[in-house]
């Protein structure tokens, strides 16, 4: 197997690490815009993207900024290469032409939300059928200067506006599990703020209220929390489910009911080996650009 890789940051070495796991013998490119760029063992750097077309890729990684998204996608269109693009697929919501083009064209996509493989959110979705639901309750809150240890947080793109940062888009998979699990919905009303201390451009604090026919979803962001909390709330007739996402388990009116020993780091292995084995070879459609970007627009739905 042959990938090309776009965009060499800390969220692509997760994806090298997985595809390494799934096939030893995986051929991996970067395409390099920095002359002379880092080496990094098992990759081989390109710097001209006429090569491409000559190496015999399987898919490409996007995993540049995302507001460089757009750009990159539509320079690869010409060679109908499946897409593996990481969240979000965009920065804004300028990008149906592209989408259509995707289409007519019928290139394989998948955007990367990998907590859809979390096992008590599996759990979850199975869990809840035949229930009925009053409310559901999603809250991740952690601390931005925390993420990339050693790195000034107010450089990097979470922290900046202009790079397509926000705690709205940086944590889509909030939404992404949302619309996952209970569809989509009939409308969205959201509050949206950037004025805690830590004095960043980017929207540092989202609540958002989905409204579907016999309920709401209140989802509820930030980036400025000390002790991290990642959770959902499902209020039904007959109880309330409580999904801890940092713990992988759930309960049920207050007693465990399900656990395990997967770790976040495993659900990158099984989205990559879900990728390849059944949306490569179009046994399976799954989270493609068409369905991100329904979730994408609640996520940026106006104020």
């Amino acid at each position: 197997m042959k990938v090309l890789i776009i965009g060499l940051g800390s969220i692509a070495k997760k994806h090298v690490a997985a595809l390494q796991e799934l096939d030893p013998h995986v051929e991996l490119f970067a395409l390099r815009y920095t002359v002379p760029a880092i080496e990094l063992s098992g990759i081989v750097n390109i710097y001209e993207p006429d090569r491409i077309k000559n190496l015999g890729i399987d898919f490409v990684i996007i995993s540049n900024p995302t507001f460089k998204h757009k750009e990159t996608i539509a320079g690869l269109l010409h060679l109908n290469l499946p897409l593996f693009i990481e969240k979000p697929l965009f920065e804004d919501l300028e990008g149906e032409a592209l989408l259509n083009t995707i289409a007519e064209k019928n290139i394989i996509t998948y955007v990367a939300c990998n907590l859809r493989f979390l096992e008590c959110l599996k759990f979850a979705k199975t869990f809840i059928k035949g229930k009925r639901i009053n409310e559901v309750n999603i809250y991740c809150g952690s601390y931005l200067p925390d993420w990339r240890p050693g790195q000034n947080f107010r450089e990097v793109y979470s922290a900046n506006k202009e790079m397509g940062g926000g705690v709205h888009i940086d944590l889509i998979h909030e939404f992404d599990y949302a619309y996952w699990l209970f569809g989509k919905p009939k409308n969205v009303r959201c509050t949206l703020s950037s004025s805690s201390s830590l004095e960043i451009t980017a929207i540092d604090y989202a609540n958002y209220v989905l409204r579907f026919d016999q309920y709401n979803i209140n989802i509820v962001l930030n980036y400025f929390r000390r002790d991290p909390k990642r959770s959902m709330e499902i209020v039904c007739d007959d109880g309330t489910l409580h999904v801890d996402l940092l713990k992988n388990a759930a309960y049920w009116n207050g007693s465990l009911i399900f656990e395990t020993n997967q770790l976040i780091s495993d659900t990158y292995n099984d989205q990559m080996r879900f990728f390849t084995k059944n949306i490569l070879n179009q046994k399976a459609s799954f989270n493609s650009v068409s369905e991100a970007y329904e979730i994408l627009k609640i996520c940026l739905a106006k104020e």
